[in-house]
């Protein structure tokens, strides 16, 4: 840390009356406003342009150019529109992503008070620099890195910078921090970094140095599309190359080609990908999670390692006095957070008196307390204050609270080296504190040494409360008030669990999900949490922050379920999330604080908290928990894994459609072009955009299945052997048939046999119409058959999902308007079919249900037992 810079008579002066005017000036100008870095990034339009010719974009670009090459200029334009769109709308995603380092700004203060040529005064946040005298009371948020000066009596909040949950005490020479802030008393400290140099800085340099990572659902379609697109310009130039040693001219070649590599395809993927994650995002919101990046939709589904916070996360960051003991007897109370009323059971009848004269002397030696907000109670000043004020009204009708009480006759604040403050009031001279810093001055323990080694045992933050009559003299000095202390009792607090975080921990176990809590807070108060909530398994590991191995060998040491790190900071955090990654999880990383920004920005997923969490973390963050439950992220997962499975259900339903729309081409090239063509580029891609897009839309909207979260993570792959198998093998087999088969029946109810050349004219017109809408009759059977890859449409419930219904209506009136209105009909060169036709492509839908049952059945029996 960089030293202070003294003014012109030196240090000692500039600790008692701070910097000159001049001095600070000539601060400012050398080291510059105390302001954040700001970090540098592409110009927008290179983010625009990168968007548009990625892989995938090129892919799609090539086919918009094969379909102005091959006459379709409208549908060119098409595929171009949605290229644009797709790449407008990730543009924005990415612009609106990559803000967390800006947020931090927003924890600076915009103005401050200083002591600048002997005088108080009141200057901007931005023009404080090294050498200043800051004067700070409960409230103030600390402007910049200081330590605190000699007469220093405050409580930091540094929660969001630390991770731990209890503000911390604050004497003459402690190190204070930018960006975190006094709850209580008053103090001046002396500045020693600004802007760039601070600890803040540091973590907003973390935070752009994690880069995001690219999601398992990118990789994979990255993948497909690599594949399929080398399927597509592959089986194109075969095409070519068969036509040239067939004499067909050179057009002609080149159009041929062009048709079946279009066919092969699939224009309408990234959009229903994209449509797909929307509809998750949207059920995710119903069940009080915020997406900020689609694709955080499907990657929470495919996480396999979940670290979470504990503050806020598995606890309700309220802290509640839960038992109290006095040497008469012990109390209970039966209820979380700060209402001032609560079931109280007490050991025994005499014990009453003595608990409410120790809950109102451990209340009076504070100025925390509660009061009611909007329908519920809440703390005003150190949360472990106003808890032991809620405990007073709980257990004394009488007690009229810290607001209403008369102020102390003297008060002597809490010393973090005697770890205990002392109050004068009413003629007793009351004392609170560590109980290894009061027990002592309190004579006989009574069994009180016991009695804390067990309330700490179970996690609780223990506090021992004394007193004694004032007498004749009152004292005056903190030594002098705390001799000959009568000992009024102890009392446990603790940060209870919320109440479904057992349950949900459970789901995720069940899930094939490992966590690992991580937190701030003392390895005893986090092991015990984690006990309440079963996350940690008896004998499980609780590791130290600054125990955890380097590097190389940190992810094999911390790679348990249930492990606990406690006292982490933001670099741990960080190593923690690269280490999982390197060993292959897709991890999931809780928090609040700023701390958590690094390691929210490095995980494959960020989940932050939206009530009690900060802007930074939600900025950093890719789900933000509107609700803060645990429970929410388990829902979340839930809809991730069937985001994810539906993505498999519609590409099924894409590649079937490819295997019979490029089946016509197949056959053309093995009869050596005596067989006509069925369908044309036009039709083909008339049935991509405009026929099937609902209903593979709707398929991306299928609800999650009963046995969801009861399986292992689903991050493998989209184009797997079931997909393939039943793409290429069954369901694409049958719908290629029927669709030739109608285009033959149309022939033949025209007068065509076997052997004769096939008609030209109207005649093949109504015959490729009769293909076009036996494609399009049998997707609409294909979408319910691709609803699961082991139950049937019946099994399932034909009105199981809603809008799959409406969508396979929509999609048939479509087509049907494609084949009946007469210029559409013209324009894609077909005819409405014969009767004939018609019957195969009706017959054609009820064999791709047949075949579909069929299948299901043979695997399922042929599936071990």
């Amino acid at each position: 840390m960089t030293s202070p810079a003294p003014g012109p008579s030196g240090p000692a002066d500039v600790a008692s009356v701070g910097l000159t005017s001049a001095a600070a000036a000539a601060a400012l100008a050398r080291d510059g406003p105390n302001v954040l870095p700001t970090e540098r990034r592409r110009p927008a339009i290179w983010r625009f342009v990168r968007q548009m010719f990625h892989f995938f974009a090129l892919v799609l670009w090539v086919a918009a150019g094969l379909a102005f090459v091959a006459g379709m200029p409208q549908l060119g334009t098409a595929i171009a529109a949605v290229i644009i769109l797709n790449g407008t709308f990730a543009f924005v995603q990415e612009h609106r992503a990559d803000r967390s380092a800006d947020r931090l700004k927003a924890l600076m203060p915009t103005r401050v008070t200083v002591r600048r040529d002997g005088r108080r005064t009141t200057v901007d946040a931005a023009d404080i620099v090294r050498g200043d005298l800051l004067l700070l009371e409960s409230g103030d948020r600390i402007p910049a890195d200081a330590v605190s000066g000699p007469h220093a009596d405050l409580r930091i909040d540094t929660s969001m910078l630390t991770g731990e949950s209890e503000p911390t005490a604050v004497g003459a020479g402690v190190r204070l921090y930018a960006g975190t802030f006094a709850v209580e008393g008053e103090g001046e400290a002396l500045v020693t970094a600004t802007g760039g140099d601070t600890r803040l800085a540091g973590i907003a340099r973390l935070s752009s140095g994690a880069a995001g990572s690219t999601g398992p659902l990118s990789r994979e379609l990255r993948r497909v599309v690599r594949t399929i697109s080398a399927i597509a310009l592959g089986v194109g130039f075969v095409f070519f190359a068969v036509e040239a040693l067939l004499g067909v001219p050179l057009v002609d070649r080149l159009v041929f080609s062009i048709g079946v590599t279009v066919a092969l395809i699939p224009e309408a993927l990234l959009p229903t990908v994209t449509l797909a994650l929307a509809w998750g995002a949207e059920q995710m919101a119903h069940r009080r999670a915020l997406v900020r990046h689609l694709e955080a939709v499907e990657t929470l589904g495919s996480t396999t390692f979940v670290c979470t916070d504990k503050t806020g996360t598995l606890t309700l960051n309220q802290m509640t006095v839960i038992e109290a003991w006095t040497p008469t007897g012990r109390a209970g109370i039966g209820a979380p957070g700060y209402a001032p009323r609560a079931p109280v059971t007490y050991s025994s009848p005499d014990t009453h008196d003595a608990v409410v004269r120790l809950a109102v002397a451990g209340a009076r030696c504070g100025s925390g307390y509660v009061f009611a907000a909007e329908g519920s109670w809440r703390a005003h000043g150190d949360p472990m204050e106003a808890a032991l004020d809620a405990f007073a009204h709980r257990v004394s009708a009488r007690w009229p609270g810290l607001r209403d009480a008369p102020e102390p006759d003297s008060r002597f604040p809490f010393d973090p080296r005697r770890r205990r403050m002392a109050v004068v009031t009413g003629g007793t001279v009351l004392v609170k504190g560590a109980p290894d810093a009061v027990l002592p001055l309190c004579g006989e323990d009574r069994g009180a040494s016991a009695v804390v080694e067990e309330l700490t045992s179970r996690g609780m933050r223990v506090l021992a409360v004394a007193g004694r009559p004032v007498g004749d003299r009152p004292p005056a000095t903190a030594a002098e008030a705390e001799r000959g202390l009568e000992l009024y009792g102890l009392v446990g607090l603790e940060d209870p669990p919320r109440p479904d975080v057992q349950s949900s921990i459970a789901a995720c176990r069940r899930a094939g999900i490992k966590i690992a809590m991580m937190t701030g807070d003392h390895p005893m108060t986090a092991s015990a949490i984690a006990d309440q909530v079963g996350l940690r398994s008896p004998g499980g590991l609780v590791v130290v922050g600054a125990d955890l191995p380097a590097d190389d060998a940190l992810g094999a040491g911390i790679d348990h379920d249930g492990i606990v790190i406690a006292r982490v900071s933001p670099e741990d955090k960080l190593r923690i999330a690269r280490a999982l990654r390197q060993r292959g999880h897709v991890v999931a990383m809780t928090g609040d604080g700023v701390n958590d920004g690094p390691a929210l920005r490095e995980a494959d997923i960020g989940v932050a908290m939206g009530l009690s969490g900060t802007d930074v973390a939600r900025e950093a963050a890719d789900l933000v928990l509107l609700d803060d439950h645990f429970a929410t992220i388990v829902a979340g997962v839930e809809q991730g894994r069937a985001t994810f499975l539906n993505i498999r259900r519609f590409l099924t339903y894409h590649l079937t459609d490819n295997v019979a729309e490029v089946a016509p081409f197949i056959v053309w090239a093995l009869t050596g072009g005596q067989f006509p063509l069925a369908l044309g580029v036009l039709q083909i891609l008339a049935i991509d955009i405009a026929t099937d897009t609902l209903s593979a839309v709707a398929l991306g909207a299928e609800p999650p299945g009963r046995h969801t979260l009861e399986r292992p993570p689903v991050c493998g792959r989209l184009l797997n052997r079931t997909v393939t198998r039943r793409a290429f093998g069954v369901l694409g087999p049958t719908v290629a048939v029927f669709t030739l088969a109608a285009f033959v029946a149309s022939f033949t109810s025209a007068g065509w046999r076997p052997g004769e050349p096939f008609p030209t004219g109207d005649v093949l017109a109504a015959a490729s119409g009769a293909a076009f809408i036996a494609v399009i009759m049998a997707q609409a059977a294909n979408a319910f058959a691709c609803r699961s890859s082991a139950s049937t449409p019946a099994a399932l419930g034909w009105t199981g999902n809603p809008l799959l219904l409406g969508a396979v209506g929509a999609d048939i009136a479509m087509g049907l308007a494609l084949l009946y209105v007469p210029p559409v009909a013209e324009a894609l060169g077909h005819r409405a079919p014969p009767v004939a036709g018609w019957t195969v492509a009706l017959a054609g839908a009820a064999a791709v249900l047949v075949v579909d049952a069929l299948d299901k059945h043979l695997r399922a029996h042929r599936r071990p037992r």
